[in-house]
């Protein structure tokens, strides 16, 4: 999937409008601001630095981090690794089908072109 409106419940939607509306319409009719907001901080996080890892401001928690520190014995890219994870499934509802699999790799790959983007914002 390379494009919103291949998912099945927004092509589904679209069409039953007649094919005058997209993604963007299927988000005002669907979503809320709190949802937008929400998101914004998904696909821009923030970023901090503590001890030469970057990390998610969300993922950094002082004890939680000195024991990933310990526990993969300093090594900065592991413990990045380790704490920046952020897991599509784990944040929306799908089903165990194709173009649910498809559209999770989809927001996957947006998320961490966005990250990528972030990161070189903050730290460049």
């Amino acid at each position: 999937m390379d494009d919103p409106m291949e998912y099945p419940k927004i092509k589904s939607w679209v069409n039953e409008w007649g094919g005058s509306v997209d993604y963007v319409d299927y988000v005002k009719r669907n979503g809320d601001l709190a949802l937008l907001v929400a998101f914004s901080r998904i696909f821009w996080p923030r970023f901090i630095e503590v001890r030469s890892c970057i990390l998610w401001d969300r993922a950094y928690e002082e004890s939680n981090f000195n024991l990933w520190q310990e526990s993969l014995s300093g090594d900065t890219q592991r413990i990045e690794a380790t704490l920046n994870q952020l897991r599509v499934w784990q944040i929306v509802e799908s089903d165990d089908m194709d173009e649910d699999r498809r559209a999770l790799e989809f927001i996957a790959a947006r998320i961490a072109k966005a990250w990528r983007a972030a990161l070189c914002a903050r730290f460049s």
